[in-house]
C-alpha cells in the first residue's frame, strides 16, 4: 500500500508517493519544469491562478504513478501541504473567482496594521498574533476594492483547502488552516468570527472546520478520472508548508524546533503555552497536533535575509560553488578576523520590528581580507542572525532542546552549523526529506501513532548530527561583535 503526498509551492507542485508501512519514498516529482509564474500586476502584489495548481497536480500526480511502475490501486489516502496565507475565493461550482492571493503580495498590510491598532489586547490574547498581512485581511482587501468578486463569494480558502476541494467536491478547512490565515480564537477555541465583523465579512463565508487526521473528503469520480488516482480514497491530512515541514522532520513537541535556511530563513518552535508578548515579530500557529486536549503551538520567525545573501557572493564574486566557497570559509578562523556582515538586505525584516536596515559589510580591511573572510562573516552573519531570532522566541515563552533541519540548505555547512549548535548550546540534527514526502507519510497518522511515524523518519532519513563544540570563546566574542555592529544600525 502506497501513500501519496503534495507540496503546493509558489514555484512549483511536487508530488511524492510513499510506503505505507515503513515511510521509505518510492518516487518524487515535481511540475513543472520552469517556475511557475507570479503575477504581479502592481508593486508589493503577487497573485497565481489556483487553476493552475490544479492542473500541475494532475499532471505530476499521472507522472508519479506511472514512473514508479506501482498499481494506483494501491494508494490509500492523501495528504497536502501548500504555501501558507494565501487567499482563494470560489463561487457555489467551486469556481475561483479570481487569482489568488498569495503569501507574499503585501496590498493588506495597512488593513492588518489598523485592525491591531483597534483590536491590539484581543489579538494578542485570542489570536497570539497581529491579522497582518495574512488570509483574514487580504479577504478584507476584497471586499473594499472589488465588491463585485465579494458578492459572489460562496467560501474563503487557503491554498490546501482549494486542492481539497477539487480533489473531493467538499469544502471544508481545519484549525490548523485558519489559524494560518490569523482567523482562529485560541482562547475560545473557534473561528475568530470577531474580527471577520470587525472586517464587515459574514462567518457564513468560513468553510466546514474539520479535524486533522480524518477523512476530510474523498476522491470523486471526475478528480479520478483526470489524475489518475483511485475514487474513493481520503484526504486525511492538511497543513501549511512550515508546520509540514516540522512535521517532516519529527518536530511534535514542546522543546522541539524546525529550521530551514534557504533564500530566507525560519525557525519553528513547537511549544504548549498560548501567550505571546512578541506578536508583531513572531507568528503563532496551530502545530499539526493541535486539539483541544493538547495545545500545540508552532512559533515561526522568518529571517529574509539568509541564503540569499550567500547566493548574493556566489553570483558576483567570480560564481564558484557553494562547495568550494565553504572551503575557503573554512580557512579562516572564528570571527573571520574582524569581518562582521549583517544579512538583512532582503527587505523589511518582521524580526527587527519591520525595520529594513540592509546588508552591511563591516571592518573590511583590504590588505588583509580576502574572499574567503567575506564567506566566512557571511555564513557566521547569517547564522548569528538565526541564534538572533532564537533569543527573541526563548523570551517568548519557547525553549529550545533540540534542532533538526532539511539536508538541502545552509544548515550542510558546518561552519554554519556548527555556529549556532554552539551558540545555541543544542545539537543541530540534518534529515533528507522533502515537505510532499512529510506530507504523503502524515496519511498514516490517522492511527496517532506520533512515536512510530517518529522513529520511522529517524530510520529513514537521518543524516547526520551536528554537535555544541566545548571551545565555545571565540564563537561567543564573535557573536557579541556582530550584535554590537547591529545595535548601531537598529539605532539610527
Amino acid at each position: 500500500m502506497y501513500y501519496i503526498g503534495y507540496d503546493i509551492g509558489s514555484s512549483s507542485i511536487k508530488v511524492a508517493l510513499v510506503d505505507a508501512k515503513s515511510g521509505a519514498n518510492i518516487i518524487t516529482k515535481n511540475e513543472p519544469e520552469a517556475e511557475m509564474e507570479i503575477l504581479a500586476v502592481q508593486n508589493d502584489w503577487a497573485e497565481q491562478d489556483p487553476e493552475m495548481w490544479w492542473n500541475y497536480i494532475c499532471i505530476a500526480t499521472k507522472k508519479a504513478i506511472a514512473e514508479s511502475g506501482i498499481d494506483a490501486s494501491k494508494i490509500t489516502g492523501i495528504g497536502i501541504s501548500y504555501q501558507m496565507h494565501g487567499l482563494v475565493v470560489v463561487d457555489e461550482n467551486l469556481k475561483s473567482l479570481r487569482n489568488s492571493i498569495i503569501w507574499c503580495d503585501s496590498r493588506a498590510v495597512a488593513i492588518g496594521n489598523k485592525a491591531f491598532n483597534d483590536l491590539e489586547e484581543k489579538c494578542t490574547e485570542h489570536l497570539l498574533n497581529s491579522p497582518g498581512n495574512f488570509t483574514a485581511s487580504k479577504l478584507k482587501w476584497v471586499k473594499d476594492n472589488e465588491p463585485e468578486v465579494y458578492d459572489k463569494i460562496h467560501k474563503y480558502m487557503l491554498p490546501g483547502d482549494f486542492i481539497a476541494a477539487k480533489l473531493s467536491g467538499k469544502v471544508c478547512t481545519t484549525k490548523n488552516s485558519l489559524s494560518e490565515g490569523i482567523l482562529w480564537d485560541y482562547k475560545e477555541d473557534k473561528v475568530a468570527d470577531w474580527l471577520l465583523e470587525y472586517y464587515g465579512i459574514s462567518p457564513s463565508l468560513t468553510p466546514e472546520v474539520v479535524d486533522n487526521f480524518t477523512n476530510q473528503g474523498e476522491v470523486h469520480a471526475k478528480a479520478s478520472e483526470i489524475t489518475g488516482l483511485p475514487k474513493g480514497i481520503p484526504i486525511v491530512y492538511r497543513a501549511g508548508d512550515q508546520p509540514n515541514n516540522a512535521l517532516s522532520l519529527n518536530v511534535f513537541n514542546p522543546g522541539e524546533v524546525a529550521a530551514t535556511g534557504g533564500t530566507s530563513g525560519v525557525i519553528y518552535a513547537v511549544t504548549d503555552q498560548l501567550k505571546s508578548k512578541e506578536s508583531i515579530r513572531i507568528n503563532n500557529f496551530a502545530h499539526i497536533n493541535y486539539a483541544k486536549n493538547l495545545k500545540n503551538v508552532g512559533k515561526l520567525l522568518c529571517i529574509n535575509g539568509s541564503g540569499i545573501l550567500y547566493r548574493w557572493l556566489k553570483n558576483n564574486l567570480g560564481d564558484i560553488s557553494y562547495e568550494e566557497m565553504n572551503e575557503k570559509a573554512s580557512q579562516v578562523a572564528v570571527g573571520s578576523e574582524g569581518v562582521s556582515i549583517l544579512p538583512f538586505g532582503n527587505g523589511a525584516e518582521r524580526m527587527l520590528n519591520n525595520t529594513n536596515i540592509g546588508a552591511h559589510f563591516v571592518n573590511v580591511n583590504f590588505n588583509i581580507h580576502n574572499n574567503g573572510h567575506l564567506y566566512r562573516a557571511a555564513l557566521e552573519g547569517i547564522a548569528f542572525s538565526f541564534v538572533y531570532g532564537m533569543e527573541i522566541l526563548k523570551n517568548d515563552n519557547a525553549k529550545i532542546d533540540v534542532i533538526r533541519a532539511g539536508n538541502d540548505n545552509l544548515f550542510r555547512s558546518e561552519i554554519f552549523s556548527n555556529t549556532v549548535a554552539t551558540l545555541i548550546g543544542q545539537e543541530i540534527e540534518i534529515y533528507n526529506t522533502t515537505g510532499a514526502i512529510g506530507a504523503a507519510r502524515a496519511v498514516g497518522l490517522r492511527n496517532g501513532d506520533f512515536k512510530t511515524f517518529g522513529e520511522n523518519i529517524t530510520n529513514n532519513d537521518h543524516v547526520m548530527t551536528f554537535v555544541p563544540l566545548k571551545n565555545k570563546k571565540a564563537y561567543e566574542e564573535a557573536y557579541q561583535n556582530w550584535k554590537t555592529e547591529l545595535e548601531k544600525k537598529l539605532s539610527k
